[in-house]
């Protein structure tokens, strides 16, 4: 099979909604040898990917029957969701693993990467997006429970949100209304880096969106993915119908 940076979920369905999943894979494309010299054990850990990610994306653009992009390169290749000048866009050391293939990685392979995979990944991210001109952008990530030597992470979902709050506002109110979730505004990280995804797809262009990032021991069987994406759908559409526009 012909390797693709990317996939598309439901690329025929005309909904202004708009899913994506930076994180979705933790794929090394063939010609970097299918490796980046790390255990198995690492490249299943959320340095390499967001785990339960990708399911929930397609889980979520099913229910609201919208189209969805998920990248097919690890971030650990080069991370789609930074900008091109940022300095983790490929990382040397994650969360207390070193990256062996990416230790020497110099600016011609970064340039390299970044043609490969990450400009092809926002190319056809763009497209898609410029489609309608009410896109709405929900970006889906995962966060791990606990950073080695670092305090638990208390958050069942976390909101992530720049200036534009239009969308994440009445979406957090819409998860504090639920008894069994502890939800994060801006946590467990803040929610805007220059030039990343939702800057470059969203804020730059006008466009509703918002990012939401759950604990990925909540997301780890293709069950509890599906019953994500079934739950977080009605509560986006209600919170897309409080927006302001």
């Amino acid at each position: 099979m012909t390797y693709h940076p990317y996939f598309i979920h439901g690329e025929e369905r005309a909904s202004r909604w708009l899913i994506t999943c930076d994180h979705a894979a933790n794929t090394v494309p063939p010609d970097l040898g299918g490796t980046l010299g790390l255990s198995d054990a690492d490249m299943s850990r959320h340095i390499a990917f967001d785990p339960g990610a990708a399911g929930v994306t397609r889980a979520l653009a099913d229910a609201l029957r919208a189209p969805a992009i998920l990248s097919n390169f690890s971030r650990l290749v080069i991370d789609p969701n930074r900008g091109e000048d940022d300095p983790t866009l490929l990382m040397r050391l994650y969360d207390g693993s070193v990256i062996p293939a990416n230790r020497h990685a110099n600016a011609a392979e970064k340039e390299r990467r970044l043609n490969a995979y990450h400009r092809p990944y926002h190319a056809a991210l763009e497209r898609l997006a410029a489609r309608r001109n009410d896109t709405v952008i929900v970006a889906v990530h995962s966060f791990t429970k606990q950073l080695r030597a670092r305090p638990s992470r208390p958050w069942h979902v976390g909101i992530l949100h720049a200036c534009d709050r239009r969308l994440s506002d009445p979406l957090i109110t819409e998860l504090e209304a639920q008894p069994d979730l502890v939800v994060g505004r801006n946590e467990p990280y803040p929610g805007h880096l220059p030039g990343d995804a939702i800057d470059r797809h969203a804020l730059h262009h006008g466009r509703l969106n918002t990012l939401i990032e759950l604990r990925n021991d909540l997301i780890e069987t293709d069950a509890a993915q599906a019953a994500w994406g079934a739950r977080l759908a009605p509560m986006l559409k209600a919170a897309l119908a409080q927006t302001t526009e």
